[in-house]
């Protein structure tokens, strides 16, 4: 049985380009999509970076034109992974942000908040957007949250999904459970669409995203969900395809204009914006318009894309995706013909070639279109996070199946990888294996892990490793028990043991080169805390010049009417305008002032003017009552 938790939990889909938050709702039996403070249920995964704030979601993507390399997003393609990573690289020559490498070739994001320049990793980063999702999530059930089921690509290796565990608790949650995502989408499919199905049906999930595809094929029966096979590419989305229309206009405009834009941030942002629009477009329309005013040196933009050029720009990424389909239903030894239901995910699904190519690929059978592709994720994780949450009730009893996306063995005489946990297998899982010395009076064996399908274990992913201490004894002799455990987590621990000794080591593989430290992530949520002081701090300081400029605007109102201001004491007129002076020097100046300055100035005009109205409408009474008498 699961390991229940107190207090309600949510579920979390951190996406490369929008993020999304879900929550079981016990009042109508089905999970509640939240909207943000902007109304939209998507939030972008978005931070930026000014003098003044920090801005998390539509607020920091709705200024990336004119602060692009402060503005940082897809931080889900750095997550877990190296500097020295080849699609890292790659990457970089398309951010307007700037990333460099630590000591440990763990790459870090520059940006400039405040005036300092500030060192930050993917992770951090993540951080802010979950934490984003944890206050949206908290205002609508008005109470904190600290628990979530967070969603990644079922591709995901071992380093990257700890490090999104990572993420969660600088965020400050209580991660329970990291689920994968194409899994998560068909808990919704099957809730929504096949509850208490009694036959057998065979499930595909397509799920292209902004910046990650995965598929899964699953079967559910008498709500049980079994993943069979899963295949993706953390690294083909969306934002690829808006990149393949960036550069064509980008040449576009170099051939037009003979001007070169690519190294300009601010054009190549605001470029950028409207190619996410167009392509957007080019899935309902067959044309999409683009028109920038002044992009660079005054020249104007204006141009078109049709359906058939972006489908042309971006074909060997669509035949990608169908190849990735194929290998996940021969790696399920399922075929075609026996998928039942085709369920398309992803906001980058929508995309008519992307279905037609899929639905040729399955021999004209009709696509499921039925469940919100947007939203579908963050559905299935918070019925999840319900299903380990102790509060919640009425929650469909589902068991859930899932499979490790990659194989997982060790290093072996001769580089050669020894799979002990074969791709595909489904978790929770443990698998021990014999291993012997290999030469006479070997002191210790070193245990190297790996991850991958390379018969060469070097050219697959290491995850860490550890050494076993061994008495003397000739080759061959001494035996080893290696065990690969992977909880519902996807995470691995291994421990060995010698027989003849007893002698043991157990541990959780970190991948220290790539993952955050206890201390490192310590710090981390200290800096958190302190964001988010400074940004109250802000939101303290605006909300103080409001009311100042408020009041200020109502007091010139009632200054500009003669009739009022007719009957001023001329001494109290003076004091009034004095003070008004210093409310508006001080909003012009609002850079060098403490909030407390602004309420004290707001306090003083307060007092000079409702002092001076007081005579007025005093002497007003009392030529009442004389007229009267």
């Amino acid at each position: 049985m699961a390991k229940k938790y107190e207090g309600v939990a949510i579920g979390i889909d951190l996406g490369t380009t929008y993020s999304c938050v879900g929550v079981w709702q016990e009042q109508n039996d089905r999970v509640e999509i939240i909207h943000n403070d902007q109304g939209n249920k998507t939030t972008p995964s978005c931070v930026a970076f000014t003098n003044t704030q920090r801005l998390i979601g539509d607020a920091a993507k709705n200024q990336a034109s004119s602060n692009p390399t402060n503005t940082v997003f897809d931080a889900k393609r750095l997550i877990g992974r190296k500097y020295s990573d080849s699609v890292i690289q790659s990457d970089i020559l398309l951010w307007p942000f700037k990333v460099i490498a630590d000591d440990n070739d763990k790459p870090m994001i520059l940006v400039s908040y405040k005036g300092e320049e500030k060192h930050l990793v993917a992770e951090e980063i993540s951080a802010m957007i979950l934490t984003q999702m944890r206050e949206i999530a908290g205002a609508f059930l008005e109470s904190p949250v600290k628990n979530a089921v967070i969603t990644v690509p079922a591709y995901f290796n071992d380093s990257q999904r700890r490090a999104t565990k990572d993420a969660g608790d600088i965020a400050g949650l209580n991660v329970i459970r990291i689920i994968n995502e194409p899994t998560a989408a068909a808990l919704a499919y099957g809730l929504q669409k096949r509850a208490n199905c009694v036959e057998e049906r065979t499930i595909f999930i397509f799920d292209l995203g902004g910046g990650t595809f995965d598929v899964s094929l699953l079967t559910i029966r008498n709500n049980v969900f079994e993943v069979k096979a899963t295949a993706g590419d953390t690294h083909l989305g969306g934002e690829d395809f808006d990149n393949r229309i960036l550069n064509h206009f980008v040449k576009e405009f170099k051939r037009k204009n003979k001007v070169d834009i690519s190294g300009n941030s601010k054009a190549l942002r605001r470029l950028r914006t409207v190619c996410e629009r167009a392509k957007r477009t080019l899935s309902y329309d067959t044309e999409a318009t683009i028109d920038i005013d002044a992009i660079y040196e005054g020249i104007d933009f204006c141009s078109s894309i049709t359906r058939a050029k972006f489908e042309q720009l971006n074909m060997d990424l669509f035949e990608k995706c169908m190849q990735t389909v194929e290998n996940c239903l021969v790696d399920s030894k399922i075929d075609k013909s026996s998928v039942d239901d085709i369920v398309l995910v992803g906001g980058s699904s929508r995309i008519p070639k992307v279905k037609q190519l899929l639905q040729d690929f399955f021999k004209g059978k009709e696509l499921c279109k039925s469940i919100n592709p947007d939203e579908a994720v963050a559905y299935g994780a918070a019925v999840q996070a319900a299903l380990l949450s102790e509060g919640s009730k009425n929650v469909p009893n589902l068991m859930l199946q899932d499979v490790i996306p990659l194989s997982l063995g060790m290093r072996t005489k001769g580089d050669i990888m020894d799979v002990v946990i074969a791709r595909n297998t489904s978790i929770p899982v443990k698998n021990t294996k014999p291993y012997v010395s290999v030469v006479d009076n070997q002191h210790r064996m070193l245990i190297k892990v790996y991850e991958g399908e390379r018969i060469k274990a070097s050219e697959n992913n290491l995850l860490g490793f550890f050494r076993l201490s061994l008495p003397p004894a000739p080759r061959g002799h001494i035996s080893v028990d290696v065990c690969f455990a992977i909880d519902a987590d996807g995470m691995l621990n291994v421990s060995a043991e010698e027989e003849t000794s007893g002698n043991k080591k157990d541990i959780t593989i970190t991948n220290e080169n790539g993952r955050l430290s206890r201390e490192e992530i310590e710090r981390m949520i200290q800096e958190a805390e302190f964001f988010k002081a400074q940004d109250m701090k802000f939101k303290k300081k605006a909300k103080a010049i409001n009311a100042l400029d408020d009041y200020l605007y109502s007091v010139r109102k009632v200054m500009k009417d003669d009739c009022v201001s007719s009957k001023l004491n001329p001494v109290d007129k003076v004091k009034i305008n004095s003070a008004m002076i210093k409310g508006k020097s001080m909003i012009d100046d609002s850079k060098e002032e403490g909030t407390f300055m602004f309420v004290d100035c707001l306090k003083e005009l307060e007092s000079v003017f409702e002092s001076a109205m007081n005579k007025v409408n005093k002497s007003y009474f009392d030529e009442e009552s004389d007229s009267d008498s």
